[in-house]
C-alpha cells in the first residue's frame, strides 16, 4: 500500500488533501502539523475592527479530516532522512512514500529589538494585542513597514501591511479620532509593492499621499526600540510598530537533508518536485520554486502549487511522465474596511482595477465560498 504523507494543515496542505481525493486517489492520507486547525490569516486585517476573532478564523478540521479519510498525526515536524523515506517529528518518526511538504515558512527575526513590533502574519494574539494597543492610544505615531529576504527575492510578504495601513486609517477615520494620530509607512525598498506591478506602487503611494499617510523609503533596516524604527536614513518615533520581515524555509529544512536555496527555502522544480529525490514535492510558503521575480508568497499560489503537487505525484505513482507545471499568478485585494483595490499578475498581463465598495465586499465573499470546505 502506498503511503502519501503531507507536512502542515495550512491551504497548502489541504488543497492537496482534496486534490488528491478528487483525483480518485483512495489509499491512506497522513497529514501532519502541531494542531488540527486551519487558520486563516487573510482574515486577520478585520481583527482591530472588531470584525472578526480568534474562533471565527480557526477552523477545527476533525470533520474535514473524517470526510476525506485522513489519518491525523499531531506533532512538530524537526527533520527529514528523504533516502529511509522517514519524516522526525517531536512526536516520534513516520515512514512514507511520496511526501508533499507544505508546512509553509517562518520570518527572518534578525533585526534588534523586532521583539517590539507586531508581526501580523503569526496570528490572531499578536493581531489582537495591537488591536487592544490601539484602541487604548488616545494619540500618537503607528508606523507600518515590511522588508524582504536579502538572499531571496521572493521571501517576501507585504500585502498585509498595505491592508492593516489602509484599514487602520479608515478605522481612525470612522471613530473620528484620526486627526490624533501620525501614520507612516516605511520600506528598505525605494519603490515598495513593486511585485504587484508599477502601477499598483504609484496607486499605493498616491492613496497614501491621499490620506496623508507619510512615507520613509528606500533606507535600510538597523533594528526597533519601544518607540523607534531605526534605520539608515535616521529614526522614526513609533508608539506602535507593525513589521512583516522577510521569509525564509521552515526551521526544520536545515536537518531535512534536502537542498536548500541562498534564502534557506527547499528548492522545487516547475513540476513542484525537490530536485534529486522521488516522491518529494514540495508547495506554499516552504519551497523555492522557479518563476519571475514576482512569484508571490500567497495561500493562492501555494493553492495553485498543490494541485500540480498531486498530479505530478500521481502520474509519478503510475510510472507515467511528470509535466504538470504549475500556474503562475498573482491575485490581491487590498481592502481597505470600506472599499477595495484589486491587482491581478500573470505573465501575460497585469491589471489594476480601482478601489470600490463590491472588491470589499467580494473579499468578504470568498472568504466564506473558500472555508465552506472545512466547515
Amino acid at each position: 500500500m502506498h503511503q502519501i504523507v503531507i507536512i502542515g494543515s495550512g491551504f497548502g496542505g489541504l488543497t492537496a488533501v482534496r486534490t488528491l481525493r478528487k483525483q480518485g486517489w483512495r489509499e491512506p492520507i497522513t497529514l501532519i502539523s502541531p494542531r488540527p486547525v486551519l487558520f486563516y490569516y487573510p482574515s486577520l486585517i478585520w481583527v482591530p475592527a472588531g470584525w472578526r476573532n480568534e474562533t471565527d478564523l480557526t477552523l477545527p478540521l476533525a470533520k474535514f479530516f473524517h470526510r476525506y479519510q485522513v489519518q491525523y498525526h499531531q506533532g512538530t515536524v524537526t527533520g527529514l532522512d528523504p533516502n529511509a523515506n522517514q519524516i522526525k517529528t517531536d512526536q516520534g518518526s513516520l515512514s512514507f512514500d511520496s511526501l508533499i511538504i507544505a508546512s509553509g515558512g517562518r520570518f527572518l527575526k534578525k533585526l534588534p529589538g523586532i521583539e517590539h513590533a507586531c508581526i501580523p502574519c503569526e496570528g490572531y494574539e499578536s493581531i489582537k494585542a495591537y488591536s487592544e494597543r490601539l484602541a487604548a492610544l488616545s494619540s500618537g505615531t503607528l508606523a507600518f513597514g515590511f522588508a524582504g529576504n536579502p538572499n531571496e527575492p521572493a521571501g517576501m510578504r507585504g500585502g498585509p501591511i498595505f491592508e492593516f495601513l489602509f484599514g487602520i486609517d479608515t478605522l481612525l477615520r470612522q471613530q473620528r479620532r484620526r486627526d490624533k494620530f501620525e501614520l507612516i509607512f516605511f520600506s528598505p525598498a525605494a519603490e515598495p509593492g513593486k511585485r504587484l506591478g508599477a502601477g499598483a506602487v504609484k496607486a499605493l503611494l498616491a492613496e497614501m499621499q491621499k490620506y496623508h499617510i507619510r512615507t520613509h523609503l528606500g533606507h535600510k533596516m538597523k533594528g526597533f526600540t519601544a518607540s523607534t524604527v531605526q534605520t539608515e536614513g535616521g529614526d522614526i518615533s513609533s508608539d506602535l510598530t507593525m513589521f512583516m520581515p522577510g521569509m525564509t524555509g521552515p526551521a526544520w529544512a536545515p536537518n531535512s537533508g534536502l537542498p536548500l536555496s541562498e534564502g534557506g527555502f527547499i528548492k522545487a522544480d516547475a513540476q513542484c518536485r525537490v530536485p534529486g529525490f522521488k516522491g518529494i514535492y514540495v508547495v506554499g510558503d516552504s519551497g523555492s520554486h522557479p518563476g519571475p521575480d514576482w512569484l508571490p508568497k500567497q495561500a493562492h499560489m501555494a493553492d495553485l502549487q498543490a494541485v500540480t503537487a498531486v498530479k505530478n505525484l500521481l502520474a509519478e505513482h503510475k510510472g507515467q511522465l511528470v509535466q504538470h507545471e504549475f500556474k503562475t499568478e498573482l491575485i490581491c485585494i487590498v481592502d481597505t474596511l470600506n472599499k477595495g483595490m484589486l491587482v491581478y499578475r500573470s505573465p501575460k498581463r497585469t491589471l489594476l482595477l480601482p478601489k470600490t465598495k463590491l472588491f470589499s465586499w467580494a473579499k468578504r465573499l470568498f472568504e466564506w465560498y473558500y472555508l465552506r470546505a472545512y466547515r
